[in-house]
């Protein structure tokens, strides 16, 4: 699951590079960088959770 939503994350950071989405925070292409950060957090987040319950 979360490497669907790395992929989806990064394929919206390509298109914010390419054409800006005008989201709130995401008005200029230089903001493509706050989607990269979501798709790491996204990422560690599923990690941590896993190895939390890994044990179970």
């Amino acid at each position: 699951m979360s490497k669907i939503i790395l992929i989806i994350l990064l394929g919206l950071a390509a298109i914010q590079v390419i054409k800006p989405l005008g989201w709130p925070g995401l008005k200029k292409r230089a903001d493509a960088w706050k989607l990269v950060i979501g798709a790491v957090a996204v990422t560690f987040a599923a990690i941590i959770l896993t190895a939390l319950f890994q044990g179970l």
